[in-house]
């Protein structure tokens, strides 16, 4: 009998909702004869890597990131070409990787799925070097990331208050945006570097992207005028933000990304202060990932489309 270790890290002022019950549920749910279960509270910013690094030396199988995205990113950065696989219980503000990989909004649900569920091998991007697993990016999304950070308040309300505070104080930067193959100067609204298709809530920014194939999904917005928000936004929650024609997207294992001066830009929703010139790149399939089976099952589909896109330049959006 192969005996499990999880270590639950639970962020405990992620999101809107309280967490005193989710000790129960999470022994009542995973416990088993061959599984042993510890469940820890984070204490300070930072402290979900210092756990996830110790569980790493202890042996654990898999390491519960209970948070939103920021706590996702904690966690799986310690988690890096490690066996230690990890598994996501959403109760964030946004929540895009889990959404993304199909995990259920909810935590008793989440839980459910976490016990049928299978491990994979997913990419993961850094800016910097600085490991990021959802978006990362420039410009506008980057400020109201800042402006979110310091609100007394979470949940997807007082991300749209802010959205609109800023909208009209806000300049588009100008910036050099550099391939392997290409170079181009870009006066823009927000550029995002997607490693899913979801900044979170459903806001679908890059939706052709997947955790497995390599790439990139750069979107670059260009100004969008106060009329423009609303179909723009409609378009962004339909998955046809591509559709529009202030839009320009394409794929990159590598982007070098470069601003007139530095400044903010944020890492997986949280901001962080950045030099004028960003190297963002795809590290593929660095980060052993536990996935809901519904979506492991579709998996040779996900690699199908991937030699599709390869081979014939197809862009289909992706399960993983």
């Amino acid at each position: 009998m192969i005996v499990k270790k999880i270590l639950a890290i639970i962020n405990p002022i992620s999101g809107t909702s309280k967490k005193n019950n989710i000790p129960q549920k999470i022994n009542d749910i995973l416990s088993s004869e061959d599984v042993t279960i510890d469940i820890v509270y984070t204490e300070y910013a930072g402290h979900a890597t210092v756990l996830a690094q110790k569980a790493v030396e202890d042996g654990y199988n898999v390491v519960l990131a209970i948070g939103g995205d920021g706590t996702c990113n904690e966690v799986a950065k310690a988690l890096i070409n490690t066996r230690t696989a990890l598994g996501i219980i959403p109760t964030g503000s946004g929540n895009g990787l889990a959404r993304h990989l199909g995990i259920p909004i909810g935590i008793t649900a989440a839980l459910k799925s976490l016990k049928k569920s299978h491990m994979v091998r997913a990419d993961f991007c850094t800016a910097n070097d600085i490991p990021f697993f959802v978006t990362c990016g420039f410009g506008f999304d980057a400020q109201i990331s800042e402006k979110f950070s310091k609100s007394k308040t979470r949940g997807g309300i007082t991300y749209v208050e802010k959205s609109l505070e800023e909208y009209f104080n806000y300049t588009d930067e100008e910036y050099i945006i550099e391939t392997e193959s290409s170079y181009s100067k870009e006066k823009a609204f927000i550029i995002a570097c997607g490693n899913v298709s979801q900044y979170g809530n459903n806001a679908f920014i890059a939706p052709y992207a997947s955790l497995r194939d390599g790439l990139i999904d750069v979107t670059i917005i260009n100004h969008i005028k106060f009329f423009e928000v609303l179909p723009t936004a409609i378009q962004l929650f339909t998955k046809t933000l591509n559709r529009n024609p202030s839009v320009k997207t394409f794929c990159t294992s590598e982007v070098v990304i470069t601003r007139s001066k530095a400044g903010i830009m944020h890492i997986d929703g949280e901001p962080i202060e950045m030099p004028e010139k960003i190297k963002i790149k795809c590290h593929k399939r660095g980060l052993r990932i536990m996935v809901p089976d519904i979506q492991a099952a579709n998996q040779f589909e996900a690699d199908f489309l991937n030699m599709l896109s390869t081979v014939f330049g197809i862009r289909i959006p992706k399960k993983i």
